[in-house]
C-alpha cells in the first residue's frame, strides 16, 4: 500500500499560479508512474500530467506548456506546478501513483492503483 499526501489548493485569479504537492514513499518517488489528474463532479475524472520512473514528462493537450510535473527525492514529494491558470483548471485535483515498470504516459493516470485525498483548485475570472 503507498500512502499519497497532498498539499492544501487553493484559489487564484485567472493568468496566476498555483503549485500543487503530494507526499510520498521513498521507494514510490523513485520507482513508481507519478501522476495528476482532475476532476469537476459529476464528470469523469481528466488525467493532465505523469512521470515515468526515469523522469520522462508528458501533458494532455489541455495544459501543455502551462503545468509542469516534478519530483523532489529528497524531500519524497513530487509537485504540479500550474500557470496561467483559467477557470476551465477550475477543479478536485488529485495526485496518482503506481508501479509501471515498462514507462508510463499521462494517458495511463486515470489507471494508477493509488491516489490522494485531492484539493480544490478554483480560479476566477
Amino acid at each position: 500500500q503507498v500512502q499519497l499526501i497532498q498539499s492544501e489548493g487553493g484559489s487564484v485569479q485567472s493568468g496566476g499560479s498555483l503549485t500543487l504537492s503530494c507526499e510520498t514513499s521513498e521507494y514510490a518517488i523513485v520507482n513508481y508512474c507519478l501522476g495528476w489528474f482532475r476532476q469537476v463532479p459529476p464528470k469523469a475524472q481528466e488525467a493532465v500530467a505523469a512521470m515515468d520512473r526515469r523522469g520522462r514528462t508528458t501533458y494532455s493537450d489541455s495544459v501543455k506548456g502551462r503545468f509542469t510535473i516534478s519530483r523532489d527525492p529528497a524531500a519524497t514529494t513530487f509537485s504540479l506546478l500550474m500557470n496561467n491558470l483559467t477557470s476551465e483548471d477550475t477543479a478536485i485535483y488529485y495526485c496518482a501513483a503506481d508501479y509501471r515498470p515498462g514507462g508510463c504516459t499521462w494517458h495511463d493516470v486515470n489507471s494508477l492503483a493509488y491516489k490522494g485525498q485531492g484539493t480544490q483548485v478554483s480560479v476566477s475570472s
